[in-house]
């Protein structure tokens, strides 16, 4: 029994562990993309 409730405390961090680096690896993607586009839409008002 208390090798059961180990094993399913382990699996829930290790989904929490997943969840957590996956919304910090999406933010980061999300983040880059737009610093991008607000850099390419600096560089094409100035050429106007």
């Amino acid at each position: 029994m208390e090798t059961t409730a180990l094993n399913v405390l382990a699996l829930v961090a290790f989904v929490l562990l997943v969840a957590v680096s996956g919304g910090v690896l999406y933010l980061t993607v999300m983040e880059w993309r737009d610093r991008r586009r607000q850099d390419s839409d600096k560089r094409s008002t100035r050429r106007r």
